[in-house]
C-alpha cells in the first residue's frame, strides 16, 4: 500500500512536495516540507494553496505558460503562467447530531478550513520518468464552498483544493487521500475542474480512516473503467496496491476501521463459554460442508479452541467499514428491533409470570395480535414512561402508536378464512413466499434416495390406487403424461433429523410429502399428503397417509396434516431457500469481488450495487438469527439442528449452475426448453406467477448484462485473458465455496457467453430470487395458523391418550399444536422487519443520485437506460396480468394479487419491490 509520511504540525502550514520511489514492495510516496506558508498567507489572491510539484528530489514550481491539448483530458492554461485545477470535495455528515458531534464538526470546520485536516495527492495517468510511476502533484483541503445545498442534502458538505500542475502531467487517474484528523469521515465523490473536456470525476462512496487508526492513504479512482491490461502506466502500481490492501493476510483481529476482506467458516454460532447447551459444531468443512463467510478473526473460546468467541449485542460483529448500514438503514432497523421489543414484552412478561409460555386457546387470541397487540395508545404512554426503567423503553413509548402496531397481514385482509381452503395451500406453492420447491412429478411410485437399512423401505406410503381416487377417472399414467401431477417434496432433507428434532422440547415434526393435481380448469389442489416418522423397533411402518376427506374427523386432521406440511415448507424457506442459497452463497461473491477486482474493472462495477449491505446484514443475522439460541433456533421446527439442516442442503441440492432461473425451473420440471421464448423456456404452468414474471424479470437483467459484457470484452481471448477476473472466479470456487471446489458442475469461464450467464445469475439471486422469498415473509407468514414455523404436537391417532380430547375439542388440538404466544409474536417481529424496505432502498434499474457518476461511459449510460425502462414496462405487464381474471392464482375473489416481483417500492413492509441487493 501507497503510505504518506506524515508532516509535522508546522509543516501543515506549508506547501509541500512529494517524492514518489519504486521499492521491492511498490512506490512509496513521502511527503515532504517545502517553503513554508504562514496560516494567514494567501497565494494567487484565492486563499488556496499552490502545490509545489515533485520532480525527482527537487522541487520544481510550475511558472511557465502552457497551451491546452485537445480532447486528451488535458490541461486547461492559466494567464498566470501555471496550471490552476481546483478540486471540490464532497463529504457526507450525520443527519441527526448530538450536541457533542456538533461542536466536534465546528472544529472540523475550522481545521478544514486553515488547510491543516485533509491531504489529497492527484495522480496521473501518465509516468514521471524519474520515479517511474504516476506523475502526481498535492495540496491541503482549504475553506469549504458556501454553495447551498437542496434541503435534502442539508448533511453534505463541500470543500476545495487548489492544484497548479504542470503542462505535461497528462489526465489524472487517481487521488491519495490521506485524512489528518481524529476521527474518520464519509467522502462521497472528488470532483476536478479545470481539466480540458470538463470535469473529471472520482465517485468514492467510502469512509476514510483516520491516520491515528491506519497511517496508509486511501486510493480513489477516477470513473473510467480499465481491463488489467489496459491500466495506464502511471496507475498500475496503485491499481495492484489497493487490491492488496483489501486482501489482508487471514491473521489477526479486524478493527472497526478495516476495510479486510478474508474468509472463514461459520464457527461464531455457539456460545459454550457461557452454556453448554449453546455450543454448536463449526459449519463449513468436510464433515458439514457451507460457504464462507466474512472472516472476523476474535479469538478462539476457552471451551473449544475450534469456536470463535461472540460478540453481543450491541457491540457490532466487524464488516469491512464500507459494508456497515448507512444512517438512514440504521435507523430503519433499530426501529424494527424496539418495536419487535415491545411487541414480544407482554408475551415475555406473561410466559415468565406463569412459568410456561402460553398457548393460544382461541382464533380470537390471534386476531387480538394486530387488533390489540402491544398497541400503546397516547394515555397508556404517559403511565408507561412512570412505569418503565430504562431510557431506551422511555424513547421507545415516545415515538406513538404507529410504530408499535402490526399490520394484518395481507394473506387475510381480503379474506380472512382463505388460509382454511385447499386451494389457497396449493396456491402459495406457485404464488406465496416460498414458490420455488414444487415439482412436477416425473415418475411412480415415488422413491426414497435414503439409505433403506437406516430409514427402512424406500417406496413411499402413497399408492397409485389412493391418487386415482382424486383424479377423477384419470390414471397416474395419463397425469403424469400431460404434466398435472406435482410433488412438494421434504422426505429425503427432514428425515435424517426428525429423531433429533422431536427429541427437542416442545417440538414435534413429520418428514412430508404432498402430491397435487393440477386440475384441468387451471386450479391446483392437494390430493394427499405422506407424514413420515423414522422406523423405529415397535413401528418399522411409521408413514401416514392423509386425504381431506368429508367427515369431521377426517378434516381436522387434514387440518393439522396441511399445518405440518406449512411447518416443514417454512423451515426449508428460511434455513435453505433464503438463508442459505441467497445470503449465505452471496457472501463468498461479495469477498471475491472485493479481493480480486479493481475498483476500476469493468465488472466490479456491474456488481457494486448488487452487494451493497449483505455482509453487515449476514453478520446481523449470525449475532441474533442463526445463532445458538438465536431467533431462527427458538421460532423453526429443527430447532439447534437448525444450520445442520441448512448445510445438509448445501452439501445434496445446491449447485451453481442450478441457481439461474430457467435452469431451476427445467431442474424441478416446472418448464422445458424453448428456443423460440424469451427467456429460452416454457412453463408448464403458465399461472405460475412467481416463474412467469421472474422470468421476465431474469430476461431484462440478462439482456443488459450481455450488452454490458460485449461492450468491454469485444475482443477474442479478453475474457481468457483478463487476469483479475480469472483470479476472481477462481477465488469463488476455490476459496469462497471450498467444500465444493471440486464439482464439475462450475461453469466455465472462458468466452464472454459464460461471463454473461455467471453475472446474470449472481445479480438475479441478490436482486428477483431474494426479493421473491424475502418480502413476503410478513405478508403470507405474520398469520400463524397459515405458515406454522414450528408444530408442537404429532397428529393424534385413535390409540393415542389424546385422541378423545381431540374429539371432543378440535380446534384447541390445533392452536395447541402450533407456536405458543410467545414464538409466534417472536417470529411475526422478525417477520414483520425483515419484510421491510427502508426509505434508502436502492431498486433494480435505478441510481442513487449521489452516485449519478459511477462511470465515464456514455454507451453503458444508454444501455443501463434501456434496462430501467424495461423493468418500468415489466412492472406494467405484471399490473395487467394482477387484473387478468383468467389468471386464477393471482386474481379472484379475496386473493391478494402478486407483486412481489414488481421491480418499485415506497418504504415500509409493501410486499413488492426488487432491491439492486440483499439489503435486509
Amino acid at each position: 500500500m501507497y503510505a504518506v509520511k506524515q508532516p509535522t504540525t508546522a509543516s501543515l502550514k506549508s506547501n509541500v512536495a512529494v517524492d514518489r520511489r519504486v521499492t521491492g514492495s511498490g512506490t512509496y510516496i513521502k511527503v515532504r516540507k517545502a517553503s513554508v506558508l504562514g496560516s494567514g498567507s494567501r497565494v494567487n489572491g484565492h486563499g488556496s494553496v499552490r502545490a509545489v510539484i515533485s520532480g525527482g528530489d527537487k522541487a520544481v514550481e510550475a511558472s511557465t505558460p502552457v497551451q491546452s491539448k485537445d480532447g486528451t483530458g488535458s490541461l486547461v492554461p492559466s494567464s498566470s503562467g501555471g496550471i490552476q485545477v481546483k478540486a471540490v470535495v464532497t463529504i457526507r455528515k450525520k443527519m441527526k447530531e448530538k450536541i457533542t458531534e456538533k461542536i466536534e464538526d465546528q472544529w472540523e470546520f475550522f481545521v478544514n478550513g486553515i488547510g491543516q485536516g485533509i491531504m489529497i495527492q492527484l495522480i496521473s495517468e501518465q509516468v514521471d520518468p524519474v520515479t517511474n510511476s504516476g506523475k502526481s502533484v498535492q495540496s491541503a483541503v482549504r475553506g469549504w464552498l458556501p454553495r447551498p445545498l437542496p434541503s435534502d442534502y442539508a448533511h453534505i458538505v463541500e470543500y476545495a483544493a487548489d492544484f497548479t500542475v504542470p503542462s505535461d502531467f497528462g489526465s489524472p487517474g487517481a487521488i491519495l487521500i490521506t485524512n489528518l484528523q481524529g476521527k474518520e469521515f464519509y467522502l462521497l465523490e472528488i470532483v476536478i475542474h479545470g481539466f480540458d473536456g470538463g470535469p473529471v470525476f472520482f465517485p468514492a462512496n467510502t469512509w476514510i480512516h483516520s491516520r491515528k487508526d491506519n497511517p496508509e492513504s486511501r486510493i480513489i479512482f477516477k470513473n473510467q473503467v480499465y481491463l488489467p491490461s489496459q491500466t495506464p502506466a502511471g496507475l498500475r502500481d496503485l491499481r495492484r496496491e489497493d487490491l492488496l490492501s483489501i486482501r489482508g493476510n487471514g491473521k489477526g483481529r479486524r478493527k472497526e476501521h478495516d476495510r479486510i476482506y478474508d474468509y472463514d467458516v461459520y464457527n461464531e454460532l455457539g456460545n459454550p463459554d457461557k452454556d453448554q447447551e449453546l455450543a454448536r459444531p463449526v459449519i463449513g468443512g468436510e464433515e458439514r460442508p457451507y460457504p464462507r463467510r466474512c472472516r472476523t478473526g476474535r479469538p478462539p473460546t476457552k471451551s473449544d479452541p475450534l469456536s470463535e468467541s461472540r460478540i453481543e449485542k450491541p457491540h457490532p460483529v466487524y464488516v469491512p467499514r464500507d459494508e456497515t448500514f448507512e444512517e438512514i438503514k440504521q435507523n430503519t432497523f433499530s426501529a424494527g428491533r424496539l418495536k419487535a421489543l415491545l411487541h414480544n414484552l407482554l408475551p415475555s412478561l406473561a410466559a415468565t409470570l406463569s412459568s410456561s409460555d402460553i398457548p393460544f386457546k382461541a382464533f380470537s387470541d390471534i386476531d387480538d395480535l394486530y387488533n390489540d397487540g402491544v398497541l400503546i395508545k397516547e394515555e397508556e404512554q404517559k403511565e408507561g414512561k412512570k412505569l418503565f426503567l430504562g431510557s431506551m423503553v422511555k424513547e421507545v413509548l415516545t415515538v406513538g402508536e404507529r410504530w408499535l402496531k402490526y399490520e394484518i397481514p395481507a394473506v387475510i385482509k381480503r379474506d380472512r378464512f382463505a388460509w382454511l381452503r385447499d386451494n389457497e395451500f396449493a396456491r402459495q406453492t406457485l404464488a406465496g413466499v416460498n414458490p420455488v420447491n414444487i415439482e412436477i412429478l416425473k415418475e411412480f411410485p415415488i422413491i426414497s434416495k435414503l439409505d433403506p437399512a437406516v430409514y427402512g423401505p424406500p417406496e413411499s406410503a402413497i399408492t397409485k390406487e389412493l391418487i386415482e381416487q382424486e383424479l377423477n377417472g384419470i390414471s397416474v399414467e395419463k397425469a403424469i403424461e400431460d404434466k398435472r401431477l406435482f410433488i412438494l417434496d421434504y422426505h429425503d432433507i427432514f428425515m435424517p433429523f426428525i429423531e433429533k428434532m422431536n427429541s427437542l422440547p416442545g417440538r414435534k415434526a413429520y418428514a412430508s410429502r404432498t402430491v397435487f393435481f393440477f386440475t384441468p380448469t387451471g386450479i391446483m389442489r392437494p390430493i394427499a399428503i405422506e407424514l413420515s416418522l423414522p422406523p423405529t423397533s415397535s413401528s418399522p411402518h411409521s408413514k401416514h397417509v392423509y386425504t381431506h376427506g368429508h367427515h369431521a374427523t377426517t378434516h381436522w386432521i387434514w387440518k393439522l396434516a396441511k399445518a405440518h406440511v406449512c411447518s416443514n415448507d417454512a423451515g426449508i424457506h428460511q434455513l435453505v431457500n433464503h438463508w442459505l442459497r441467497t445470503h449465505a452463497c452471496m457472501e463468498p461473491y461479495i469477498i471475491a469481488t472485493h479481493r480480486q477486482l479493481s475498483s476500476m474493472h469493468p465488472i466490479y462495477k456491474l456488481l457494486h450495487p448488487h452487494l451493497r449491505y449483505t455482509l453487515e446484514i449476514n453478520a446481523l443475522a449470525r449475532q441474533s438469527l442463526i445463532n445458538g439460541g438465536g431467533i431462527i433456533e427458538a421460532s423453526f421446527s429443527p430447532g439447534k439442528y437448525a444450520m445442520e439442516v441448512s448445510s445438509a442442503a448445501y452439501k445434496n441440492v445446491w449447485r451453481f449452475d442450478m441457481e439461474a432461473l430457467p435452469a431451476d425451473l427445467i431442474r424441478r420440471g416446472m418448464a422445458v426448453q424453448d428456443p423460440s421464448a424469451p427467456s429460452g423456456v416454457r412453463l408448464v404452468i403458465e399461472d405460475y406467477p412467481y416463474a412467469a414474471d421472474g422470468l421476465l424479470i431474469w430476461s431484462a437483467i440478462k439482456e443488459w448484462v450481455e450488452s454490458y459484457v460485449e461492450h468491454y470484452y469485444s475482443e477474442p481471448n479478453s475474457v481468457t485473458s483478463d487476469v483479475e477476473l480469472q483470479d476472481w472466479w477462481s477465488e469463488i470456487k476455490n476459496k469462497g465455496h471450498y467444500d465444493k471446489r471440486n464439482e464439475p458442475w462450475w461453469p466455465k469461464l472462458k468466452t464472454k457467453e459464460d461471463l454473461s450467464g455467471i453475472l446474470t445469475t449472481m445479480i438475479w439471486v441478490a436482486s428477483g430470487q431474494h426479493a421473491a422469498i424475502n418480502f413476503g415473509q410478513y405478508p403470507f407468514g405474520g398469520y400463524v395458523p397459515n405458515r406454522p414455523t414450528l408444530m408442537r404436537k404429532l397428529i393424534p391417532q385413535e390409540d393415542d391418550p389424546d385422541y378423545e380430547k381431540f374429539i371432543s375439542n378440535p380446534q384447541q388440538t390445533f392452536l395447541s399444536s402450533l407456536a405458543t404466544k410467545l414464538q409466534a409474536t417472536k417470529v411475526m417481529a422478525v417477520q414483520d422487519t425483515l419484510s421491510t424496505h427502508s426509505p434508502d432502498e436502492e431498486y433494480l434499474g435505478q441510481v442513487n443520485p449521489l452516485h449519478s457518476h459511477w462511470i465515464n461511459d456514455q454507451e453503458i449510460l444508454k444501455t443501463f437506460n434501456r434496462f430501467s425502462n424495461r423493468l418500468k414496462e415489466i412492472e406494467k405487464i405484471i399490473e395487467k396480468k394482477n387484473r387478468d381474471s383468467h389468471l386464477k392464482n393471482r386474481s379472484g375473489a379475496g386473493i391478494p394479487p402478486y407483486e412481489l416481483l414488481l421491480p418499485s417500492s415506497g418504504p415500509g413492509v409493501t410486499g413488492r419491490g426488487i432491491p439492486n441487493s440483499i439489503s435486509i
